[in-house]
């Protein structure tokens, strides 16, 4: 019998779990504001919900994946006045701490549990289910949640208390926003210089200058099309203000992360809102007075934008 499973939000990152959920044999209840999204999630054999009060009425587990604060607020609220006691809510958005906390205590007061349980992983990487969960709260709510966990991710860890997944996922996205910007920095020097661009890719992400962003988002920057989109530019700064805001807090020196936020800016200013996160590349190049054409890739995602 297939087991019954809970997705609040059915966007990018939303959907490829849900899809990789029924893979491993769960019935999935989706819900998300978006129609087309709701559509999607029928046709790839979920159930769509009526509501998000809809969806925690049906199952035991939530598995939420929201693009706001404001939205994560208004769905402990709705989850809040329709489930059952001991209903698990895994909240695996990048959002403000201080926004997490606030949906738990709600939720507690209801008798719901709330797991804090950030993604390292892109939306492509999503797809593929080679994602990592970092994992936080109540550790006998997160081990009745592991099922659940390989069904969607590569691998999942337990940090602790309530809050450590998110800060954990602050670090991790530090990372990520340098290293995206060192790619195309990096890509941009080789066309300068006349190297082909499919082969610098071969070579060098096979030496000790690739990363992992490298690796995901070296084959965009290679045909210099970032319209298939795992990680848009637009909701990416605000995953950069969060994490900036955080360690200003800490009192904490991020002189590199400092320096990429200006080349996002700019990739929102120049009509790469939409766009991958990769599109950095297509920023410096043209910095780097470089003209390239576009190589137009496949998409993967069709009726899964969100």
């Amino acid at each position: 019998m297939e087991k019954p499973i809970g997705m609040i939000g059915l966007g990018i990152m939303g959907s490829a779990m849900s899809a990789n959920l029924a893979k491993a044999g769960f019935r999935v209840a989706g819900f998300d504001p978006v129609p087309a999204c709701r559509a999607a999630h029928k046709s790839a054999g979920g159930i769509v919900a009526k509501s998000n009060a809809d969806v925690a009425r049906r199952v035991d587990i939530v598995v939420t994946s929201l693009p706001s604060a404001k939205a994560l607020a208004a769905v402990a609220e709705e989850v809040a006045s329709a489930a059952k006691r001991g209903l698990i809510l895994v909240e695996t958005s990048t959002l403000p701490l201080e926004d997490k906390e606030s949906a738990c205590a709600r939720l507690a007061k209801a008798g719901v549990i709330m797991l804090d349980c950030t993604l390292s992983g892109t939306g492509a990487q999503a797809r593929v289910k080679d994602l990592l969960v970092y994992a936080s709260g109540p550790k006998a709510a997160y081990q009745r949640c592991t099922a659940v966990f390989d069904g969607f991710a590569r691998a999942h860890h337990y940090l602790g208390a309530f809050g450590n997944g998110t800060k954990m996922k602050f670090v991790a996205n530090l990372l990520v926003a340098i290293h995206n910007v060192a790619a195309g920095e990096a890509f941009t020097l080789a066309l300068k210089a006349g190297l082909d661009p499919a082969l610098m890719y071969k070579v060098v992400g096979d030496g000790a200058g690739g990363s992992r962003m490298f690796q995901v988002r070296g084959p965009m920057m290679v045909d210099n099309d970032y319209s298939d989109a795992t990680m848009k530019v637009e909701v990416w700064q605000k995953d950069m203000h969060i994490i900036g805001d955080f360690a200003t807090r800490l009192g904490c020196p991020t002189p590199l992360f400092n320096a990429s936020a200006p080349i996002y800016t700019a990739a929102m200013a120049s009509g790469h809102a939409k766009d991958d996160t990769a599109s950095v590349c297509a920023v410096l190049s043209e910095m780097a007075g470089v003209v390239r054409k576009t190589k137009k890739r496949k998409s993967t995602r069709a009726a899964k934008r969100g």
